[in-house]
């Protein structure tokens, strides 16, 4: 890791923090997915916003306490009329270097219970590109708040070598955008309000927040069939 990113490494964590406007509840015990929800290695879903769909693949084989959680606020439309809300830009690297964010931001009508941590080094889901990732304050207290990747955010990694807790547990990648980076793009480059956000979260809020109309399961493309031999 070079000087350059080590002096900027703590905001790329506060900027994975879920933003919470309405009074949050006491956090509850982390839960796992209850065993009879069946989930598939790969869950693709639809994020229909106002400016164009993201398409992404969940990785249920190797983030399944990650992705059932998401799963549930789709199926329960807990994400439908949510916003986008914040635009991170690092200002090293090749451009467009950061992320963008959006959830349920701890609205008691949304927001479902904690769930437990799942590391990248467990996973070994990365923060590349494309990738989709769980906000969070603590390890296992992520909910329904979550970040896409504009670009290789390896400092989100899990670093389990580190001294610094934070830089120890990382975040949760749970998959990845297979169409739509292009509407990503135009919500990251939505212009940013000078005033909304508190503390390393002030100057990355949208000026206009962009809504999530609708995030529903849609069909995996079918696979042919092999040849016969």
């Amino acid at each position: 890791m070079n000087r350059r990113f080590v002096l900027a490494a703590l905001p790329v964590f506060l900027a994975l923090t879920a933003a919470t406007p309405h009074r949050a509840r006491a956090p509850a015990r982390p839960t796992r997915p209850p065993a009879e929800i069946p989930l598939a290695d790969t869950v693709r879903v639809a994020i229909n916003t106002e400016l164009g769909a993201i398409v992404l693949d969940l990785d249920g084989k190797h983030a399944p306490v990650t992705t059932a959680n998401f799963l549930r606020y789709v199926d329960q439309k807990r994400f439908d009329g949510v916003v986008f809300y914040r635009a991170m830009h690092l200002a090293w690297g090749e451009q467009p270097n950061g992320l963008i964010q959006a959830g349920v931001r701890g609205d008691p009508k949304r927001v479902l219970k904690p769930i437990a941590h799942e590391p990248t080094n467990v996973t070994g889901i990365l923060h590349k590109a494309g990738a989709i990732s769980m906000a969070r304050g603590a390890p296992g207290t992520a909910t329904g708040d979550f970040s896409i990747m504009l670009s290789d955010i390896a400092g989100l990694d899990a670093d389990p070598a580190s001294a610094n807790p934070e830089a120890q547990a990382g975040y949760a990648a749970f998959g990845n955008v297979v169409s739509g980076m292009d509407v990503v793009r135009k919500i990251w480059d939505a212009p940013l309000s000078q005033t909304l956000g508190e503390g390393a979260m002030r100057g990355q809020m949208l000026e206009k927040p962009v809504k999530i109309l609708t995030v529903r399961r849609v069909p995996l493309p079918a696979v042919a069939p092999a040849p016969a031999q």
